[in-house]
């Protein structure tokens, strides 16, 4: 046990420092276990757009106890019981996709900490094997889970200086792809309109003092957004990094 541990990812962030994370989309326990000692500051497990289930999410967390990396997970909806599923398997920050009104925000805060403060249920037994400070386990995990809200809808947008100004909220994510179709431009990024979008969000984060995220595919994406104001990172995936490293590979044989 860790007396008054705190959470690394939280930690860094108040340091200002940038956070990154892999992403998990594969069902491979040996892959997330590998990237949780890569070098990312966390686990980005990937529950909305990918097959990985609940038992997996739970071996996920078991082999990665002890390893630099966090284990978070984006959960499949905004409601109570998918935050309480995940955070009862031992995850350290909740993901939130499509949280686009002040009230779904309230709700995200809500499913992430215990009564009076929010409406967790009581049953950590498990979540408690895997947390380092799990003699005060509730209260440790009210101070230190990580909650990211997703920003990734026009009325998201219009409605972005109430979400950032809930409180609880650590973070908002602008989901840029999914902003985009909601935009009608179907996946294009580089529209005025687009980037107006996303600085709205940006101005509104500052404002509230909630730190800013989005997806970086190289690390040069990533100097650029830091410049913007942005410090939380989601990087590729784990089958993305597979494939990157078997393309330089072969490229480097026909070289």
């Amino acid at each position: 046990m860790t007396a008054n541990w705190e959470s690394p990812v939280k930690a860094k962030l108040r340091s200002g420092s940038p956070v990154v994370a892999a992403t998990i989309t594969s069902n491979s326990v040996d892959s997330a276990a590998h990237l949780a000692e890569a070098g990312f500051d966390f686990l980005w497990v990937e529950m909305e757009h990918s097959p990985v289930t609940l038992e997996t999410l739970r071996n996920i967390v078991l082999a990665t106890r002890g390893l630099p990396a966090m284990t978070f997970a984006r959960v499949p909806v905004n409601e109570l019981w998918t935050a309480k599923r995940v955070l009862d398997a031992g995850v350290s920050g909740v993901i939130f996709p499509f949280t686009s009104t002040p009230e779904l925000a309230a709700q995200a805060v809500a499913a992430c900490r215990y009564p009076p403060l929010g409406r967790r249920g009581s049953g950590a037994g498990l979540a408690k094997l895997a947390w380092p400070d799990r003699d005060r386990y509730s209260d440790s995990a009210d101070d230190n889970v990580t909650i990211i809200v997703i920003i990734e809808e026009a009325r998201a947008v219009e409605q972005v200086v109430a979400i950032a100004a809930t409180p609880g909220v650590d973070a908002l994510f602008i989901g840029t792809s999914d902003l985009s179709f909601s935009l009608g431009l179907r996946g294009e990024q580089n529209h005025p309109k687009h980037q107006e979008a996303i600085a709205k969000v940006v101005e509104a984060g500052k404002r509230h003092g909630k730190y800013l995220g989005r997806p970086a595919g190289t690390p040069e994406q990533m100097k650029q957004y830091i410049r913007q104001g942005f410090s939380l990172f989601q990087s590729l995936t784990d089958i993305g990094f597979m494939m990157a490293g078997a393309r330089k590979y072969l490229g480097g044989l026909k070289d």
